[in-house]
């Protein structure tokens, strides 16, 4: 490990300490601030020539800053003879904008793959892109993990007697059926469509059953919780349970902490790739930490391991 440096911007420092505990080493020396102007600037406090270094950085809020540091420490780090730079990205912003689903708008998610790239990042670490085609986008390599192993285990560990795994929506029925397969549970799937590009959905029903049994809401993230909390009336409608929801990334932004509120959710599960406020953590949320994924990854590809291994 005498040639691997990690360093983070200002996106979840906690996060990266905590991988940096798993990797036994120190977290990289760094300053990272605007100025009143709102320039960012990065100086690397320590020599990373010829070092193998892995830059830590979701895209949380304010997402443009984070992107911004991201792209401006790779650059410090290219210019200062870095020999590999990693960009760990635990949560990929701008995923929805994949494709062009309308007239005359952008593919935003190729633009930041394309300014990774072109500020010299080597290889990108990720978790649960909201698409996976979002890898394509790449012409460098992409590693994407999954929260679901640690998501599993911990349903595993509840011992519950009976449940149904519910994906919140048809385009994540197919991970969500990975999910129910490591929790040899059956699988129904919530019908509902977007109204407009305000964030609005309306569920329109479910395929499978879900009465009488326990109920494990499942996506990718949380933004303002109008999907999930949908999903939730129409599941308990349908006469579940307990019902829990568990997302990789809890966003939470604008009225999620009121819905979220008001909604019969038993617990909400989520992770650390975004940090977390106290003032956005209810009493029934349980917040599980991706250090010990990432931490593998990192130490594999440093290695040059397979990084299938911790699916397994």
């Amino acid at each position: 490990m005498d040639d691997l440096r990690v360093f983070t911007g200002n996106a979840n420092r906690p996060l990266a300490v905590a991988i940096c505990r798993h990797l036994h080493i120190p977290l990289g020396d760094a300053d990272v601030f605007q100025f009143s102007n709102e320039n960012i600037f990065v100086k690397i406090n320590e020599n990373v020539r010829g070092q193998d270094v892995f830059v830590i950085q979701p895209f949380s809020s304010p997402v443009n800053r984070s992107i911004m540091e991201l792209l401006i420490m790779i650059d410090a780090l290219k210019r200062a003879s870095a020999a590999r730079i990693t960009a760990v990205i635990p949560y990929y912003a701008y995923g929805r904008t994949d494709k062009k689903d309308q007239p005359r708008v952008p593919i935003t998610a190729r633009l930041i793959a394309d300014c990774i790239t072109v500020a010299g990042a080597n290889r990108v670490l990720t978790m649960d892109m909201h698409a996976g085609q979002i890898q394509g986008f790449f012409n460098i390599p992409v590693d994407e993990l999954t929260a679901q192993i640690i998501q599993a285990r911990y349903f595993v560990e509840k011992e519950l007697d009976a449940f149904t795994v519910v994906s919140a929506d048809e385009g994540f029925a197919k991970k969500a059926r990975k999910l129910a397969d490591r929790l040899n549970a059956p699988l129904a799937i919530v019908e509902k469509r977007r109204l407009g590009n305000n964030g609005v959905t309306e569920a329109m029903g479910i395929i499978g059953s879900v009465e009488g049994r326990h109920a494990l809401i499942v996506d990718d993230e949380i933004d303002t919780a109008g999907s999930l909390t949908q999903a939730v009336r129409v599941v308990h409608e349908q006469g579940a349970r307990d019902i829990y929801c568990c997302a990789t990334h809890g966003v939470f932004s604008g009225p999620a902490m009121e819905r979220l509120g008001k909604a019969p959710i038993k617990e909400i599960v989520v992770t650390d790739t975004i940090p977390c406020p106290e003032h956005k953590r209810l009493a029934n949320m349980t917040i599980l930490s991706v250090a010990e994924p990432l931490a593998g990854a990192i130490s594999r590809i440093h290695d040059g391991r397979s990084v299938t291994e911790l699916f397994k």
